[in-house]
């Protein structure tokens, strides 16, 4: 297994699939990685040569990946709740931020539902 980034790409499948398992690295940025480091996108990540790493490692440290990337989104979030925004008070309060419904969905982001008591008339 070749390790980019720190993260371990499987050997099994073609490199443009392997490289979106780097965070950061979507589809259309791991067919453009792999057009400017010259590597043909259809190669299987196992087949690689060790110039074509080292090809494809130079390309992707032009790019904002991984650590780096977690850490400024984390910074950008803690941002907006120190400034008490809008999106920064629903992040606070664990509430969808995007502008979603919450009286009846929302479970991913709320959690198990919570029963409520004295909710019930007869």
């Amino acid at each position: 297994m070749a390790r980019i980034k720190g993260v371990d790409i499987p050997n099994d499948k073609h490199i443009v699939i392997s490289l979106t398992y780097i965070y950061g690295i979507g589809r259309s940025l791991a067919q453009t990685i792999c057009k400017d480091a010259g590597v043909e996108p259809t190669k299987k990540a196992g087949e690689l040569t060790q110039d074509e790493l080292i090809k494809l490692r130079d390309e992707i440290n032009k790019y904002l990946t991984e650590g780096d990337l977690r850490r400024e989104v984390n910074m950008n979030i803690k941002t907006k709740m120190e400034i008490n925004s809008y999106q920064g008070s629903r992040h606070k309060k664990k509430l969808p931020v995007r502008g979603q419904r919450t009286n009846r969905n929302a479970r991913t982001r709320k959690g198990k539902g919570k029963t409520v008591a004295n909710k019930k008339k007869v």
